[in-house]
């Protein structure tokens, strides 16, 4: 029986012997994608070369690539646990042609890998396929050419409701490339109830489909036609965990070697013996998913992707708090996924502190609340009588307890009690909105700039140079001219012009004619060409005129002493903080340089000064900076690093700095460190849970900032009278004479109080029996007024008391009722009366309550009313 391993690399081995580039699989946060919460499909990292807008060194290619679907439009979250085959986390085996072969060769591959001896040696009775209706070219194909027989080649139309929106119909977006696809099933066997695709029983465990090839032909536009693409293209996908349930012989995705192992670990770790427990494949499916999701860089947050993350891991948290977990266990399932997942855990391994981390501290905030949470679902529960629970108490589990809605679905799900998730939704709009946060990843294809054109970058050599106008775009558009005031993106056959790229802005400066002026703000890439994006000044410019580029180079300089600074920050990090850094984003200006890295602490003022000095130390060492060119993986494998969500190309750039540093970098860079001159820390704070972020600046500009520091502290010392010896002693000596003033002065506001309170208690009614007080004063602070009351009710006995302050042009509100009289008169609802006479609000106690309010000129018949009420509530008692 092939392993869940064995047959990810059989898989790689065939199309790599059928010409194709093994790719290894992106990063599941996708690399400059608007339109995606998280990977979730093999094409996802080749979508800009079948779009046009990229070109690779081949023309083929093969991944296993990690995929999450748990978020957004795409989102098996509630399905995890419950079936055979839905995962928040899954390998997708594929195969990509890019204008190379089409249909023909892309039906006869995928019949070879399943089918053939040599290789996964499938029953060919046991498969069956599915076409687009129209789609004779396949129909032919499988039946004349591979030999299904015709009845078990299946053509399924438009099933949903529109043209082109078929189960064999796929799409990129609502505009794009799109075309017919061939879905390749397995049928398990007659004793396992279900349909062939199509049939009313589709939804059955009986056919699995295993494979699906989509063959790229059209280009759907804004109206909905369809415009046949110039190079039609071929893009499959393979569920590893589908196939490999298939070939280990089980019908179920979780009875696999890998699902095997994670769930006997995640019970052993739990200490329970039901292996069969849907909470155990609850909590293998989400390690899974969790893990590498933190290895790509996501961080637990309240919104967006950590706000997906959050809820998975609390959701496989609550699923251990059902098996009985007694300690926090989640955490320590990595080191057994690592083992399950073999090379493609090699990245995992390498941040398997910070991942362990991550998920410990996160399990151990929830678990302070889960208790509670449980406790009042639990208690609510009881009272339902209609088989729905209140939207209101999900929402409060929800605001109060952090119950993501689908938690709470869960345990309602096991007492068959649903949620009026309408009401949920209304309570809770806002925050919904960030697990939702894929609804706006939408983009326009059709309006993207698309540019077979390849500028030459000459950057790194050259800050000024000759060029021709290759193209200019103004709002997507293309023109042939602009004139002055027009804004426009200019696309040049070469260039100086560094485009934004790896955290560094895009290069500043001017585009030139004898005529004409072209002031360029910012540089940036679409696809292999280089957009120069700013307005012509003066004169006029064309497709075709030949033109001087040149980068204002002051500007340059001090981006290339930050960008250089960054590495030497990292490297630092790493050496004094541990390896587990690694950059999670960055952004490299000429005014500062921005780090953001993975760490679970805050990072004293000690450290930050022994960072500061290795930086520095460094500098002073004026280290050569070197480039060298060479291929990918001889590059990873000399131990560079590289940037957290860059693309690379096959020839990357190495950039050295000494024996201090070694990443892949295609910014541009100083010479030597020495030319950085000087390296200063502006701040250091937290932007997520478990991400740091260093604020930096170089040069002159650190220089700068090491001056002003000084003139602040010198300003003190002048205010305070001390010098740079003194000064801490001084500082201590004021703060403390601060402390015993404040505490003199709140000892003179209670004499203060007890002496005012004498003063009212000429100002007391007798009603009834009961003390009557409603007294306005001034000058008294609102927290004083507390001490007033209680002054106050410890002299009367019984009473109700009403101060109102007034300070400011503000209304401070107190009232105080005695513990005998709170039967018959309430201070919050006095206090909160009051207040909406004065325009104000408050509340509270029963016995003591506050409030405010800003219009003083009806206080006066405000206080006269409110003291009529209660003269006849106090008669009546």
């Amino acid at each position: 029986m092939k392993s869940t391993a064995e047959i990810r690399q059989m898989f790689l081995d065939f199309f790599h012997g059928k010409g194709h580039e093994v790719v290894e699989s992106s990063s599941l946060v996708p690399h400059n994608d608007p339109t995606l919460l998280f990977t979730n499909a093999g094409m996802n990292q080749f979508k800009d070369v079948f779009l046009g807008m990229d070109k690779r060194s081949y023309s083929r290619a093969t991944t296993s690539q990690r995929c999450v679907r748990a978020g957004g439009k795409h989102n098996d979250l509630d399905n995890v646990g419950y079936t055979a085959r839905h995962h928040t986390f899954f390998e997708m085996l594929g195969n990509f042609s890019f204008g190379d072969y089409f249909k023909r060769d892309a039906i006869h591959f995928a019949w070879e890998l399943l089918t053939g001896e040599g290789w996964l040696n499938l029953p060919k009775d046991k498969l069956l396929v599915t076409v687009y209706a129209t789609d004779d070219e396949a129909f032919n194909i499988w039946a004349n050419e591979i030999g299904v027989p015709s009845e078990r080649i299946i053509r399924i139309g438009d099933n949903k409701g529109a043209p082109y929106a078929s189960d064999n119909f796929w799409q990129m977006g609502d505009t794009g490339p799109c075309g017919p696809c061939s879905e390749i099933f397995y049928d398990h066997g007659d004793h396992i109830w279900g349909g062939p695709p199509g049939s009313a029983e589709e939804d059955g465990d009986r056919f699995i489909e295993i494979w699906n090839i989509v063959f790229m032909q059209f280009n759907r536009l804004p109206d909905g036609s369809m415009e046949t693409l110039p190079k039609p293209s071929v893009d499959t996908g393979m569920g590893l965990e589908r196939i490999s349930a298939v070939l280990q012989h089980v019908n179920s995705n979780y009875d696999i070697d890998l699902f095997k192992r994670l769930i006997k670990d995640t019970a052993q770790i739990i200490g329970v013996d039901d292996l069969e427990s849907k909470s155990l494949r609850v909590i293998a499916d989400h390690i899974r998913s969790c893990a590498f999701l933190i290895a790509d860089g996501v961080m637990p947050s309240n919104e967006g992707r950590g706000y997906v993350l959050r809820r998975i891991i609390r959701r496989a948290v609550r699923h251990g708090n059902m098996l009985g977990a007694k300690e926090i266990f989640f955490y320590k399932l990595v080191t057994s996924l690592i083992n399950v997942m073999g090379s493609a855990a090699n990245h995992l391994a390498k941040v398997q502190k910070l991942v362990e981390e991550t998920l410990k501290v996160e399990e151990e905030q929830f678990l302070k609340t889960l208790e509670r949470g449980l406790l009042l679902l639990d208690q609510e529960l009881k009272k339902v009588s209609n088989h729905q629970l209140s939207g209101d108490v999900a929402f409060k589990l929800y605001d109060t307890f952090g119950f993501p809605l689908d938690l709470t679905a869960d345990v309602c799900r096991e007492k068959n009690i649903t949620i009026d998730e309408a009401r949920f939704n209304q309570c809770m709009d806002v925050q919904r909105q960030r697990s939702r946060e894929s609804d706006s990843f939408t983009v326009d294809y059709s309006s993207a700039i698309k540019l077979d054109a390849k500028t030459e970058f000459l950057g790194y050599e050259m800050a000024e140079s000759t060029a021709t106008v290759v193209a200019i775009f103004q709002k997507g558009t293309k023109v042939d001219t602009i004139k002055p005031g027009e804004e426009s993106v200019i696309i040049l056959d070469k260039t100086p012009f560094y485009a934004e790229s790896g955290g560094q802005v895009g290069d500043k400066g001017l585009i030139t004619t004898p005529i004409s002026i072209f002031n360029v703000t910012d540089s940036q890439k679409y696809g292999q060409s280089i957009g120069h994006i700013g307005s012509l000044l003066k004169g006029q410019l064309n497709v075709g005129d030949k033109i001087t580029a040149a980068i204002d180079s002051e500007l340059r300089a001090r981006i290339r002493r930050n960008h250089s600074a960054t590495h030497l920050l990292q490297a630092a990090l790493q050496r004094i903080l541990g390896e587990h850094i690694a950059q999670k984003g960055s952004l490299v200006n000429d005014g500062y340089l921005r780090f953001d890295f993975s760490h679970m602490h805050a990072i004293d003022a000690a450290k930050i000064q022994e960072i500061e000095n290795l930086v520095n130390q460094q500098i002073r060492r004026n280290l050569v900076v070197s480039i060298e060119l060479m291929p990918i993986e001889q590059a990873k494998n000399s131990g560079a690093m590289a940037l957290f969500g860059e693309k690379y190309d096959d020839i990357v750039r190495v950039l050295t700095m000494g024996d201090f540093s070694i990443e892949l970098c295609g910014g541009t860079h100083v010479e030597r460190t020495g030319d950085i001159g000087f390296f200063k820390i502006i701040s250091e704070s937290s932007i997520a849970s478990g991400v740091r972020r260093i604020e930096a600046t170089t040069g002159q500009m650190a220089v700068d900032l090491v001056h002003d520091d000084d003139n602040r502290l010198n300003g003190i010392m002048s205010i305070i009278k001390a010098d740079k010896i003194n000064l801490i002693p001084r500082l201590s000596q004021l703060v403390e004479q601060t402390k015993q003033l404040e505490k003199e002065i709140e000892q003179l506001k209670s004499i203060q109080a007890a002496q005012e309170s004498v003063q009212l208690i000429n100002q007391v009614e007798v009603i009834n029996g009961k003390k009557l007080l409603v007294a306005k004063i001034y000058g008294t602070e609102a927290k004083i007024l507390r001490q007033m009351i209680d002054d106050l009710k410890n002299q009367l006995k019984s009473a109700v008391i009403i101060l109102a302050a007034i300070n400011d042009d503000k209304i401070s509100l107190a009232v105080g009722v005695t513990n005998d009289l709170t039967a018959y008169v309430k201070a919050g609802i006095l206090a909160a009366k009051l207040a909406d006479r004065v325009g104000g609000k408050g509340g509270g106690r029963p016995d003591f309550a506050q409030a405010g309010g800003t219009n003083i000129s009806v206080l006066p018949n405000a206080l006269s009313s409110i003291k009529d009420d209660l003269v006849n509530e106090l008669k009546a008692i």
